[in-house]
């Protein structure tokens, strides 16, 4: 995928960007902790009838962090909006996976005629005391020195990696888990990911779904242990034009999993919004 990497100036970061294939834009945007690699499998298979752009998020991945206090949702969906209007980006589809699904709903909020795909979408608040320590904890970790180089040390192990991937209910190759090996190794990559996770915050986002006006289609694994699928089920209930569907025997990261399979859904919904 080098081949189809670049790296763009648009205030305030540097961003990281690949692009493939020609047709109606599709944009991808990855989840936290991730970067344009999880999108490895899906991407081309995409690319065959559309133009892909997919981005690594702003201080994650090979994406250059240019100000840390803009690692929240509504800022990292403005500056990716101020990108697509400078490379003259005008997407029919935002696909998102996790928390980048929220991000795509955000930059979709005033723009229902663009169409927005989650996979395993992160749309829900922590429950009870964790919902409470949760961002407390995060925000202490993201300003705390070391960190970031304390979990590089102890987590980039192969079976450090695995055990991570395998907690969110995928199940993934070793050709796909030294991938995750070089971003867990990274220690600016998992300082901006703590950055985020410090400055998260769902609750205006989720407020504004019942009259959110975008076609909307929530894909989730049933096998998901990171993002519960009753979470995007419940969701689109709430939602005017959002329909959910479970895929069986898949995780957090179905679309590294089985891409072909996330595709055809893809593909049918598009072909739905288009009719």
């Amino acid at each position: 995928m080098a081949a189809h990497s670049r790296i763009v100036s648009c205030r305030p970061h540097r961003w990281h960007v690949q692009e493939m294939g020609t047709g109606p834009l599709i944009l991808l945007i990855h989840g936290a902790g991730g970067a344009t690699q999880s999108w490895r499998h899906l991407m081309p298979l995409l690319a065959e009838s559309n133009r892909v752009v997919a981005m690594d998020l702003p201080g994650q991945g090979l994406t250059q962090l240019g100000a840390r206090q803009r690692c929240g949702l509504r800022h990292m969906a403005e500056d990716i909006d101020r990108l697509c209007a400078q490379e003259g980006w005008n997407p029919t589809l935002i696909i998102g996976h996790s928390a980048g699904a929220a991000i795509a709903l955000e930059m979709t909020r005033q723009r229902p005629a663009q169409r927005v795909i989650g996979i395993n979408a992160a749309l829900g608040n922590f429950k009870g005391l964790a919902g409470l320590l949760f961002p407390i904890m995060a925000k202490a970790l993201a300003m705390t020195p070391m960190v970031a180089r304390i979990f590089t040390a102890s987590a980039a192990q192969p079976a450090s990696v695995r055990r991570l991937i395998e907690g969110t209910g995928s199940t993934l190759p070793d050709d796909d888990l030294r991938w995750y090996r070089t971003l867990v190794s990274d220690r600016d990559h998992v300082d901006g990911t703590l950055a985020m996770m410090a400055q998260w915050d769902l609750n205006p986002l989720l407020r504004a779904l019942p009259g959110h006006g975008a076609k909307t289609l929530l894909i989730t694994g049933e096998n998901d242990k990171a993002v519960p699928p009753a979470t995007s089920r419940d969701v689109a209930e709430t939602m005017p034009h959002a329909r959910h569907i479970n895929l069986p025997n898949l995780g957090h990261l179905a679309h590294e999993e089985d891409a072909p399979r996330v595709l055809a859904e893809i593909q049918h919904f598009m072909q739905e919004a288009n009719a």
